[in-house]
């Protein structure tokens, strides 16, 4: 079973972005962040990453959320990912910059064959169940493809919390009960409850651990292997400084190997139609 990353960021060159989120990664990388996305920010190097870490596929985010983070475009991430199987795209759409959500979805994956899409509602500001963002999720529904959306906290300056609330995924689960709806950060630090709940209970609802310290998930989550056919593996890089020790404290988890291997990998393979 393959090991895969779902949620692994780049940024586009040269850099744009607010003022205050580059200060905020400047201080995070301990270093320029124009020089880390200038270096770091390409294929070859994220290949390295994950060979260091033992990681086969990642899933590589765009990210428009220019009142909030930096930008990176779909087209960037679409160049990025252009030459190997193994690194995956994911577009992202933000709903007061597209008037079509639909259409652009469906050009984004039909013909420029991204893999799936994720949403950013605390950095985008609207909430998960916002009607205007329906024609989406029914296109996504369609076309058989994953939502990654961020839950939960954000430490970048300008986000807001309180569209991270993962109940509000609840309506969308019932509404469009096919959809494979994937919880970014599984609702850290306010709603691990909730996102352990809706995992639970709505049967195309995932949790994904991306940012929360792998040593820590079975305080977070005591009754984990409960649901480990709907956990998924995410680092959150370059967040995090090293992939390999994540992997490994996921390894060293006192939950069953059959559970470790999902989580790994196997329950992302199946949302992500990874032969």
């Amino acid at each position: 079973m393959p090991v895969i990353d779902f949620h692994i960021h780049t940024y586009d060159y040269p850099i744009q972005g607010p003022p205050e989120f580059i200060e905020f990664m400047n201080r995070e990388l301990r270093g320029s962040f124009d020089d880390f996305v200038r270096a770091r920010c390409n294929a070859a190097n994220y290949l390295k990453v994950l060979d260091e870490a033992g990681i086969d596929y990642a899933v590589i985010l765009a990210e428009l959320a220019p009142v909030t983070s930096a930008i990176a475009s779909n087209e960037g991430v679409s160049r990025l990912c252009a030459g190997t199987s193994r690194l995956l795209p994911f577009a992202s759409i933000n709903p007061f910059l597209t008037d079509h959500l639909d259409r652009e979805l469906e050009r984004l994956i039909v013909k420029e064959h991204f893999r799936g899409v994720k949403l950013y509602p605390t950095y985008q500001f609207f909430y998960p169940n916002d009607a205007r963002i329906y024609p989406l999720y029914a296109k996504a529904q369609e076309l058989g493809i994953p939502v990654l959306l961020h839950t939960g906290s954000s430490v970048f300056p300008a986000s807001r919390i309180k569209y991270g609330d993962p109940l509000y995924l609840d309506d969308v689960a019932v509404d469009f009960p096919e959809l494979n709806i994937v919880l970014a950060h599984s609702g850290r630090p306010f709603w691990y409850d909730r996102a352990f709940a809706l995992a639970r209970f709505r049967p195309h609802i995932y949790m994904e651990l991306s940012g929360l310290p792998p040593s820590r998930l079975m305080r977070y989550f005591p009754e984990l292997e409960r649901v480990g056919d709907k956990v998924i593996f995410g680092s959150d890089w370059p967040s995090v400084p090293t992939l390999k020790e994540n992997v490994a404290a996921i390894r060293a988890l006192p939950i069953s190997e059959e559970v470790k291997t999902k989580i790994l990998g196997g329950n992302a393979a199946r949302i992500l139609k990874l032969t």
